[in-house]
């Protein structure tokens, strides 16, 4: 940062000119840009602001008025200051005239009261200027060379801004349009006072700036866009004016998150991976407490205090294979939710929590009632979503608090995992709904059960891997058919003599009676398991 005139003033070679202000005591904080020595009277056409001009005083005119019309065109070209050496021109001090213009003027005015070499004062101001833009060109050096790993690392605006933070050691926050709260690195303070009525703070702060510094809020402000398109603000909570290395850090922050936000075509958009923050945060427990969470909710326009909350777990039934594909589907599916959850009016925190599942957080006010609202949210959804409805919408239970909303999630999940292997068409599933595949699923982890399929199944698996059959998918078509062995025949695309024969290779093999009811029930519970373990075993 540039040196001030007090700055300049503690230098030891205009110290020892014993220097005296008489003038603008009150501007000495003003920054000098050059230092320039003239005599002659009508210098201010040669300076372009900045400069603090040094003189003897010697070619200056003997007329008051004269003098301070030399005054007043200094300080009308936005000169930093004025020094004057006494002895050769003016002996003892300077005249009145000269004194009460600079006062009127604000122009800070200093009188050097013993005989000092001017290039004494040059060198040395010079030399500490081109030393702090050397620094000043390392440090954006430094900046370019961060964010550009960030760019290219298509880094999120979390971590974006958490770079921000560490360099300027501010809290530091990213807002859409709307003044929603979409990331915010708080710097140790803490994260529900600095949200606190956000939205009504941040519109009372509108400078015409792209980039500029509001001295009222503390707040450098930096507009956040691309190709004539602007969609935020990144905004650092500084408690002075901002260095110019604070300007440099943020304008290079907010060109990374436009930059970002260009490539992210495949990606979901900036809102609902600040949702996906907040759900992710809540069931990582990354927050220090459930406040932190609340507050960050309601910062994009979500309130989870005073609210029943129901977590909501929503699952394509035919994601797309290929990694971007998916990942681009899922995001619509994300982006369909949203827009369902505004039509239904029911703010909720809406993001991916993986690459298969949409999480939603949907908090209602207490008299409102689950079913009606998952129902409608089910519904909306449908209508919206591209791929037709082919998903399933599963719910956990109902929570009063956010320190059990990952409880519920946990159940939701479980519910989606089972609903997506057969959904029968219902708009949500929740547990009780999934009766005994439910009940598989929850206990597929448990050794007994799968000795239990083992020993059931076994036999069959082992004839069908060695031989490449299909005994096993006959085996199921005829339990899904009830044991209806004409309906079990024409699902399977067989001749009933054909189905027939597989039927008493299967009792064969199994070495049971496939007429026993028992022995069937069996079998089929021991199907339903296998399915459960090789699902929880499929690949992510």
């Amino acid at each position: 940062m540039l040196p001030t005139i007090a700055d300049i003033l503690a230098l030891e070679s205009v110290r020892r000119g014993n220097p005296r202000v008489v003038a603008g005591a009150d501007r000495l904080d003003t920054r000098v840009r050059w230092v320039h020595v003239g005599e002659i009277a009508d210098i201010a056409q040669l300076l372009r602001g900045g400069e603090l001009v040094l003189t003897t005083g010697v070619a200056l005119p003997d007329d008051p008025d004269k003098l301070a019309d030399y005054i007043g065109e200094l300080s009308s070209v936005g000169v930093s200051g004025l020094i004057v050496e006494l002895g050769r021109r003016f002996v003892h001090e300077l005249p009145r005239a000269v004194v009460k213009t600079a006062e009127d003027h604000g122009l800070p005015l200093v009188v050097l009261t013993r005989e000092t070499p001017f290039v004494q004062i040059t060198e040395a101001v010079h030399a500490r200027i081109i030393d702090i833009q050397l620094e000043e060109l390392r440090a954006s050096e430094q900046l370019h060379e961060v964010f550009t790993e960030l760019s290219v690392e298509g880094a999120s605006p979390a971590e974006v801004l958490a770079q921000v933070s560490r360099l300027s050691g501010r809290p530091v926050l990213l807002e859409n349009l709307a003044h929603q709260v979409l990331a915010c690195e708080s710097a140790g303070r803490d994260t529900g006072t600095l949200l606190a009525g956000w939205e009504t703070r941040s519109r009372a702060v509108a400078p015409a700036e792209r980039t500029a510094y509001d001295a009222a809020s503390g707040w450098l402000v930096t507009t956040v866009g691309a190709r004539g398109q602007d969609w935020g603000r990144l905004i650092l909570l500084c408690d002075a004016q901002p260095s110019p290395r604070e300007l440099v850090l943020a304008e290079r922050a907010a060109t990374t998150l436009a930059l970002g936000r260009l490539l992210e075509r495949h990606q979901e958009s900036l809102e609902r991976q600040a949702h996906g923050t907040i759900i992710t945060g809540i069931l990582t427990h990354a927050y220090a407490d459930p406040d932190e969470a609340a507050a960050r909710a309601r910062a994009v326009g979500v309130p989870l205090t005073g609210r029943r909350l129901v977590s909501v777990v929503i699952r394509p039934t035919d994601l797309a294979e290929q990694a971007l594909d998916g990942q681009a589907e899922l995001g619509e599916l994300a982006e369909a939710t949203a827009a369902a959850c505004r039509e239904a009016r029911l703010p909720a925190l809406v993001g991916a929590l993986d690459q298969d599942r949409v999480g939603v957080l949907l908090p209602l006010p207490p008299r409102t009632a689950v079913e009606p609202a998952l129902t409608s949210l089910a519904e909306r959804l449908r209508a919206l979503s591209k791929s037709g409805g082919a998903f399933v919408l599963a719910s956990g239970s109902v929570v009063e608090s956010i320190r059990d909303v990952r409880r519920s999630f946990l159940e939701a999940e479980q519910v989606a995992d089972v609903a997506v292997r057969q959904p029968d068409g219902r708009p949500f599933y929740r547990l009780p709904d999934l009766r005994l595949r439910g009940l598989l699923h929850l206990l597929r982890d448990d050794a007994r059960l799968q000795t239990f399929a083992e020993r059931e199944l076994g036999a069959l698996l082992a004839h069908d891997a060695q031989r490449g059959g299909d005994l096993t998918r006959i085996l199921r078509i005829y339990l899904d058919a009830g044991r209806n062995k004409a309906v079990a025949a024409q699902k399977a695309h067989l001749s009933r003599p054909a189905f027939y024969d597989r039927l008493r290779r299967l009792e064969r093999i199994l070495d049971t009676d496939l007429d026993d009811s028992e022995s069937c029930l069996s079998l089929h519970v021991a199907l339903l398991a296998l399915e459960s373990f090789r699902r929880n075993a499929r690949p992510e």
